[in-house]
């Protein structure tokens, strides 16, 4: 579905967000995982035809990115959810849908009508479908921007963020949503929330600095962690000697810390099965301390 060879994309200023980046993603849910400034964003944007880069190749569907013709041709099957969507504070929920789905291309009346109303319904908004933008919280706006990116029935979908400011129940709905329309489609995932990526994606790339860190299945990442993984149960004492905390617990009997790194100094450590995060921050974490010499 997607193929992209030796993408690099340098910024005014000499600032490099992608640098030299080989990927092939084919339908299914993708995972996108990485820090700020990692260059995930500039990435999609590059993918939905938004963007220029400066060195490189990008094919979606087939069509070549860096012509007008293969642009116009991978944006008829896009539906593309950015980090801040901008909305029409006067309009209802449900006309600026119709008008969206008439910017896709979907002329007909009776079509667009039918496409607003199941987009509504998957993303729970039916009820307030006509009230004006201006009065959704912040989880319905993001809703009503996932509502858009489905318009159109896209056989690509590319997601920054989808589940920010959304309540816990809300995120499950919209990850079994994801995962539905992966069926048949390639939908690109780009998130902090690692148990987002977890819970839905069977294949996933980290970035960091422009570059990829890390390309394969969950289970893989959470391998190469086995063995880093440690509870120590301490009388209130933070581990030290260069361990990772990644999480705590009170206990009757003192504080239990989640640590990631070489426990050998700690006589009390027991190992623990690692999760996708753990392996996530291992990964960063030994990336940083190569960085340091």
């Amino acid at each position: 579905m997607i193929k992209i060879e030796h993408l690099t994309k340098i910024y005014k200023g000499d600032v490099t967000a992608l640098n030299d980046i080989s990927l092939e993603i084919g339908t299914g849910m993708f995972g996108l995982v990485g820090p700020n400034g990692a260059g995930k964003t500039s990435l999609m944007r590059i993918i939905a035809g938004l963007l220029h880069w400066t060195a490189g190749r990008v094919e979606v569907n087939g069509h070549d990115m860096h012509t007008l013709k293969g642009k116009q041709a991978a944006k008829a099957i896009l539906g593309y959810l950015p980090q801040e969507l901008g909305l029409y504070p006067h309009l209802t929920g449900a006309e600026f849908l119709d008008y969206v789905a008439i910017l896709k291309g979907v002329t007909n009346r009776q079509q667009r009508k039918q496409q607003v109303q199941e987009a509504l319904e998957k993303v729970h908004l039916t009820e307030v479908a006509e009230r004006r933008l201006k009065t959704y919280s912040g989880g319905m706006k993001r809703r009503i921007g996932i509502a858009q990116a489905l318009i159109g029935n896209p056989r690509l979908m590319i997601v920054d963020e989808p589940t920010a400011g959304l309540d816990p129940e809300e995120r499950v709905r919209l990850r079994n949503l994801f995962s539905e329309l992966a069926e048949n489609a390639t939908v690109i995932l780009s998130t902090h929330i690692i148990e987002d990526i977890s819970q839905s994606c069977r294949d996933l790339a980290i970035m960091y600095n422009g570059t990829v860190l890390f390309r394969g299945a969950p289970n893989e990442l959470i391998q190469k962690t086995r063995g880093q993984v440690w509870n120590i149960v301490t009388d209130g004492e933070r581990p030290n000697h260069g361990l990772n905390v990644v999480s705590t617990l009170q206990l009757a009997q003192g504080t239990q810390y989640r640590v990631i790194g070489d426990a050998g100094a700690f006589p009390n450590a027991i190992s623990t099965e690692p999760s996708l995060e753990d392996g996530y921050i291992h990964l960063m974490g030994q990336t940083r301390n190569r960085e340091l010499g």
